[in-house]
């Protein structure tokens, strides 16, 4: 059996996964991708999200920590200007139910960059391992039978190459190929759901004001439950001294991709915040618009046969609407159980492994998944949700009750942010704490603005251009 694995994709997950393969003591582990990977923290066309808004939570942090052992990530990304964000008192967030407040007790963090830059940072220090390289091609077959999968078939600048592999991962993202390679081996009828919110996200970089390096980063979120498309906006300091300004809408929402559009969706928001802000500051790019945002779950693990030495990890197992940024954090669970898995067997080419990875990775592909469709199906014009159940009203109407009760209440919050941050599970929300705390409701008033303290007050006044 081969001593080589072969990883297909270079983003997040590709590259977590090709760490734990190294670390498990693969001799040789090749990275296939069809792009040609900068050398620095640069966007490229394999990853169509990456001018958007991502937040990499601390439950995935802590993930990838663990997967790349002797590297602090966190260090590394902080020192290229990353920065750390509390949710506890670092932020600025209205939810449908009201502006929660900020705490002097302090929440789980999260760091806020530009996708470029995590990756870059993720890659960089996965490709310290000797034994691990990257390969620039197109995955376009698996190799093997349907008893098991023995390479890749790669096509690159010299042609069409076998690369054989005790142990093959597909982390190749939304545009996964996996369903023709597995129809390809004889392993069809792979069932599939798509749950499309119609999304657009419309990002712009603006350099950061003057003054305004330490403004918290502010988000206005999505109204669910208004029975009209959803439109957020947000503004996320990222490295560089720039803040990253994404919108979202859902479809019969969507944002603008021209410069005034775009001012005038963040001011038509139910708190024109986030326009009032961007109206005084420079822009440095133009608008971009990525409408490749649907929710698609592949339920590779429920395939009543599957091959040993395949594995899929990351968005090619399930994808997700991205305003919910789970994505990475999800990746770095899936690498996570690779390399425990790994770890048991003793070998990657051992009976079973293949099995045991995929059903251990769908848990928190399944958790993330409740998390956005149970949302994404409230927005009227959303596609392939189907109507909600009595359960699913039952949790949406409690989750309400909780967000109104963490506008006031630290328990509610707290509940809040340790999903939203993912470090626990989504049950969270049920523990008898957050029970208590939906029970009773807030008992601080609701705020009727922003908790902006004196000097952001300032920052704000001063960059407002629209006469608020």
């Amino acid at each position: 059996m081969s001593r080589r694995a072969v990883v297909v994709g270079a983003g997040a997950a590709g590259m977590l996964a090709a760490a734990v393969l190294a670390g498990a003591g693969v001799e040789e582990v090749v990275v296939v991708d069809r792009d040609e990977l900068p050398d620095g923290p640069r966007g490229r066309r394999g990853l169509p999200q990456g001018r958007h808004a991502h937040l990499l939570m601390a439950g995935g942090l802590a993930a990838m920590e663990e997967i790349v052992p002797g590297v602090s990530l966190r260090k590394r990304l902080l020192a290229a200007g990353a920065h750390e964000v509390s949710l506890g008192s670092g932020m600025l967030a209205r939810t449908p139910e009201g502006w929660l407040r900020r705490w002097r007790r302090e929440g789980p963090a999260m760091l806020t960059c530009t996708r470029a830059l995590v990756d870059w940072t993720v890659r960089a220090a996965v490709l310290e391992h000797p034994a691990v390289r990257v390969r620039e091609g197109t995955a376009v077959a698996l190799t093997g039978s349907a008893g098991r999968v023995r390479g890749v078939r790669v096509s690159g600048p010299g042609g069409e190459a076998d690369l054989d592999a005790g142990l093959v991962v597909d982390a190749s993202g939304r545009g996964t190929r996996i369903l023709a390679w597995l129809d390809g081996l004889g392993l069809p009828g792979v069932r599939t759901r798509t749950v499309d919110a119609g999304l657009v996200n419309a990002s712009r970089l603006y350099r950061t004001p003057a003054g305004a390096e330490r403004f918290p980063l502010t988000i206005v979120h999505a109204d669910p439950y208004a029975a009209r498309p959803g439109r957020s906006a947000m503004i996320m300091p990222v490295e560089g001294d720039r803040w990253l300004v994404s919108c979202g809408g859902t479809r019969g929402g969507e944002p603008p991709a021209d410069p005034d559009g775009f001012l005038r969706y963040t001011l038509g928001l139910p708190d024109p915040i986030v326009g009032r802000l961007i109206s005084g500051a420079e822009p440095l790019t133009d608008v971009h618009l990525s409408r490749s945002t649907s929710n698609v779950r592949h339920y590779l693990e429920k395939a009543p046969h599957w091959p040993e030495g395949l594995v899929v990890l990351g968005d090619a197992l399930g994808t997700f609407n991205p305003a919910y940024g789970q994505g990475m954090s999800v990746a770095a669970f899936g690498a996570r159980v690779l390399g425990r898995e790994l770890e048991r067997a003793g070998r990657p080419d051992a009976p079973g492994l293949a099995r045991r990875v995929l059903r251990g990775a769908a848990r928190p592909v399944d958790a993330a998944w409740a998390v956005a469709v149970g949302q994404d199906v409230l927005y009227p014009a959303t596609r392939g949700g189907g109507r909600p159940g009595i359960a699913d009203r039952a949790v949406t109407a409690y989750t309400r009750r909780l967000t109104r009760a963490a506008t006031g209440s630290f328990a509610a919050a707290s509940a809040l942010w340790d999903v939203t941050s993912m470090r626990t599970p989504p049950a969270r929300i049920f523990h008898p704490s957050a029970l208590l705390a939906a029970l009773a409701g807030p008992p601080l008033p609701l705020l009727t603005g922003p908790p902006l303290t004196p000097g952001e007050r300032e920052v704000l006044a001063g960059l407002d251009r629209t006469g608020g």
